[in-house]
């Protein structure tokens, strides 16, 4: 499960991103329209500030606003700034590799072979899927969920 600082990140992202270009939001309008306690919502967008997601503006009409198009933000980098790396497994991670301690072979883990294609499939949505895409009344479904349904 993601964490709730994600979702939560996620969120205030979705605010700025349907904000007109160039319009700061205030951190107060944020946290009121998505629910989300000020305190925790200033730390959010102070680590989404530092990985060059969003900016700031002071003054009176200051606020936060987006610093990249958000057809060029994707979720899983969201994600991976916010909670890490996006593997349900150590062994399968791509920024955070670790052998799993009871492990005896990776090529014969038949956990790991599912798994992987868990992970890779997730990771495919997370990576493709940009703010942009969820504006509209639903995001793309990728192919491979809409066989499994």
């Amino acid at each position: 499960m993601i964490s709730q600082k994600a979702k939560y990140a996620l969120r205030a992202l979705t605010v700025l991103a349907r904000a007109e270009t160039g319009d700061p939001v205030q951190i107060s309008d944020i946290a009121d329209r998505q629910k989300i306690p000020k305190k925790f919502l200033e730390q959010i967008l102070l680590d989404l500030k530092r990985a060059g997601f969003v900016e700031s503006r002071r003054g009176k009409q200051g606020g936060y606003l987006l610093l990249r198009p958000a057809s060029e933000i994707t979720y899983g980098e969201v994600l991976r700034l916010i909670d890490g790396p996006i593997a349900p497994l150590p062994c399968l991670s791509l920024t955070a590799y670790r052998r799993c301690e009871d492990c005896d072979g990776e090529n014969d883990c038949e956990i790991r072979h599912v798994f992987a294609r868990v992970a890779d499939e997730t990771r495919a949505v997370l990576f493709s899927t940009t703010f942009a895409d969820t504006l509209g009344e639903h995001a793309p479904v990728p192919a491979a969920l809409e066989r499994a349904n």
